[in-house]
């Protein structure tokens, strides 16, 4: 048996998991789920009922982890030897633009897909305060910088690249030019290669 079961559609953000758990040098099984028919197996595992969710076999027992962020977190923090925990110096924006990615980015960008506007005098409000505050505090911190980190990769930009891309590809977020810098590097790395190579492929298959 694979060190994890990872739960998961093509087209979804289980993509945001495989590649984390490329990058991670995990071991793992995909289970592919049907939109419409979740195997109970799924459910048992996340009442949410929603993809992705991995399953960890570790050796005292099963842990299920959910949530993008959290996933790519517990990788990180699980195999250390891959090199994508945040050292000392760089907790402090490690975790502030994971949780930024998690949170105001997430919100703002679906709530700019879904036609909602914070109401005049509410921005206080809401996670994100406004869509263009969110981008330009993000755009603030990528100019001049390889990564979130700095000069060196870290899980943060698995979570925080994956955003970007998937914004960029499908025209929620702008391309300005310090997101499209990111993604450029972003989509150099070896491990984001193999992963979406496997997800294009799924999806193709589905497409027949």
């Amino acid at each position: 048996m694979a060190d994890y079961t990872f739960f998961t559609v093509p087209m979804s953000r289980g993509q945001i998991a495989r590649w984390a758990l490329h990058e991670a040098g995990a071991d793992y099984a995909h289970v592919l789920v049907e939109w419409t028919n979740r195997p109970p197996e799924l459910i048992a595992a996340n009442p949410m009922n929603k993809v992705p969710t991995l399953i960890h076999h570790a050796p005292e027992g099963d842990r299920v982890i959910t949530e993008c962020a959290g996933i790519c977190a517990y990788l990180a923090d699980l195999h250390p030897e891959a090199g994508l925990l945040p050292h000392d110096a760089e907790k402090a924006d490690y975790y502030r633009w994971l949780f930024f990615a998690a949170g105001p980015l997430e919100q703002a960008v679906v709530s700019r897909a879904m036609g909602w506007e914070v109401p005049e005098g509410r921005q206080g409000m809401a996670g994100f305060g406004s869509y263009e505050r969110t981008l330009d505090a993000l755009e603030g911190w990528l100019e001049g910088r390889d990564w979130v980190c700095g000069a060196r990769f870290t899980m943060a930009d698995v979570y925080l690249g994956s955003q970007v891309d998937w914004g960029l590809n499908f025209g929620s977020i702008p391309p300005r030019p310090a997101f499209a810098a990111y993604i450029e590097r972003i989509q150099k790395r070896e491990a984001y290669k193999a992963a979406k190579a496997i997800d294009s492929a799924l999806i193709k298959a589905a497409k027949g």
